[in-house]
């Protein structure tokens, strides 16, 4: 049986469109000072780094060597990971699984993008045609608004109940110092922005940011002598599943229903709605936030609209999604999923500030990329 293992301090970078202050390595750098800081550690506290970002959308190679300097990880053990837009929960997920086999006692995950030079508009946007990128799958905006339509036309959800979300996690944003988008926006605000591809608008969808998130795990009897209260690891279940798309029901997210029943069992969860205080969900386009409940098993299938009109996903609701303001707010790609993780923590700890939800004993975070990868871990206060 592994060791248990716990989150003992976390740090990221003030986020924004072009960070022209900071280099990749400096973004790094300064994600990697807070999270010491959090932890009131050292660099020679940690014993080993995993680490993950797009580095084929920024061109660079060997990132690893490259990202010494920032790291501070000279003469020590880095393993280096890329999963599309799941990376940063899988370094996160890896860090974790070091640290529980017994290798490492203290372990640094670090995640980052520099989306502002590198090529990842061709990726994650409309490329050129929002009809017949559709029929491809291409991009990341089309095939979403196809998903939604046709879980609109399953279910009855409506543009407003996506809506309703963007509204929600930019407004929670506002709480965030760290967030890229931080603004007042309404229902309407989304609704009558523009159209990107039917029923997506411009409001609906995430940003391209620069930032880094670095995460420090730590075995249990570190972590005890670390952390006043940890985050501890319940869970961490990482699903991949390659198909041909004409094999889905797209109306649901496969990779997201079997890592939550997985991460369930593992943690004991039966009622994920009542159980868990907060959850900070990958969610690249507010649709993702209405249709990816019922995945989450949070309600019974198609009742998701439902759930998001009673309010009961926002900060004062049963249960409080995405109080940083969610990847809409926020998304350097490869650091994005493990901001979920960071974020997620901190509330945990009782570290959260402004966004914290009072009592936090348990919460789960969850990453998503391409080809429906989809990454759930659950953390608590108490231990596993």
């Amino acid at each position: 049986m592994g060791r248990r293992v716990g989150i003992v301090g976390v740090g990221q970078t003030y986020h924004a469109s072009n960070r022209l202050d900071a280099s990749g390595v400096e973004l790094i750098a300064e994600a990697v000072s807070r999270a010491l800081d959090d932890a009131d550690m050292t660099i020679a506290d940690v014993d080993a780094f995993v680490i993950g970002n797009m580095d084929h959308f920024e061109n660079i190679n060997y990132v690893d060597a490259w990202a010494t300097d920032g790291l501070g990880s000279f003469m020590k053990p880095v393993f280096k990971l890329t999963t599309g837009g799941t990376t940063g929960n899988t370094v996160a997920a890896a860090a974790y699984y070091h640290a529980a086999s017994g290798l490492f006692d203290t372990i640094m995950a670090v995640g980052w993008e520099k989306n502002s030079e590198s090529d990842t508009t061709g990726a994650i946007a409309t490329c050129a045609h929002p009809v017949l990128e559709r029929d491809a799958f291409a991009g990341a905006i089309g095939p979403l608004a196809t998903e939604y339509s046709m879980y609109m036309a399953a279910y009855g959800a409506t543009e407003e109940d996506a809506a309703i979300v963007a509204a929600r996690d930019r407004c929670n944003a506002l709480n965030n110092p760290y967030a890229h988008n931080r603004m007042h926006v309404t229902v309407d605000d989304v609704l009558n922005s523009p159209v990107l591809a039917y029923p997506i608008k411009f409001l609906d969808m995430c940003p391209r940011s620069d930032g880094a998130c670095a995460v420090i795990f730590a075995s249990e009897e570190k972590a005890k002598k670390l952390a006043p209260q940890p985050a501890w690891v319940h869970a961490s279940v990482v699903r991949h599943d390659f198909t041909h798309l004409g094999d889905l029901e797209w109306t649901r997210l496969h990779t997201l229903e079997s890592a939550s029943l997985e991460a369930y069992k593992y943690a004991g969860i039966t009622n994920p709605l009542k159980e868990f205080d907060v959850a900070e969900l990958y969610c690249p386009c507010s649709t993702c936030g209405v249709k990816w409940l019922d995945s989450l098993w949070l309600c019974d299938r198609g009742q998701a609209p439902k759930l998001v009109r009673s309010g009961a996903t926002h900060m004062d609701g049963i249960l409080p999604v995405n109080p940083s303001g969610g990847v809409i707010a926020t998304n350097p790609i490869g650091a994005t999923a493990m901001i979920r993780v960071g974020e997620a923590a901190w509330q945990v700890m009782g570290r959260a500030k402004d966004r914290q939800v009072p009592n936090v004993k348990k919460a789960i975070c969850t990453g998503y990329g391409g080809c429906a990868w989809s990454n759930v871990m659950i953390l608590g206060a108490d231990l596993p």
